[in-house]
């Protein structure tokens, strides 16, 4: 049973992280598929709530996400699975293919196909946070925080890093 899980954790997120084109924010849309509407393993409430951890810690987002969904799911052994499935695939893929990226970057096969993905990828990052948001705000204080931060971060140019902070801290002293 152990070794069915081990092979989902790792099969998940080797497909969630290979498919992630752009890294970082593109993978979580595949990620929330792969963990929520697939497996089932978590909620989509604690997939949100795993994703702001996951924000609030430093680090790529994808093996903060896997290394929790793992753990979730198997232990210390699910951790590491889920880590070995983002990290080695992309690894080897980093070192196969960036020879014939770089002989071909200037291609416009390449360009081509690159142009057609990016809005691909910025419809699964709306949508992920479209799903997301629509639990992340259920009373006018966290509506409240949302145009909080949007105003410190766009008039006032606060770093994300401090926000995150502020945010946690206020929900601390509020939401106990």
């Amino acid at each position: 049973m152990i070794f069915s899980k081990l092979w989902d954790l790792l099969v998940a997120f080797s497909r969630a992280s290979n498919l992630g084109f752009g890294g970082g924010p593109a993978v979580v849309p595949l990620i929330k598929i792969e963990v929520v509407e697939r497996y089932h393993w978590l909620t989509n409430a604690q997939f949100t709530d795993a994703l702001a951890v996951g924000n609030a810690l430093p680090g790529p987002i994808a093996t903060k996400l896997g290394g929790y969904v793992g753990y979730q799911v198997a232990g210390w052994l699910g951790a590491f699975t889920t880590v070995i499935g983002i990290v080695v695939p992309t690894v080897l893929a980093v070192i196969l293919l960036t020879g014939f990226l770089m002989k071909y970057s200037d291609s416009p096969i390449l360009k081509g196909m690159l142009k057609g993905v990016r809005p691909v990828v910025v419809v699964l990052i709306a949508q992920t946070a479209l799903d997301m948001g629509m639990g992340s705000f259920p009373n006018l204080t966290t509506w409240g925080i949302a145009v909080v931060t949007v105003v410190a971060f766009y008039r006032l140019k606060l770093h994300p890093a401090l926000m995150v902070v502020l945010s946690m801290s206020f929900g601390l002293l509020v939401f106990r």
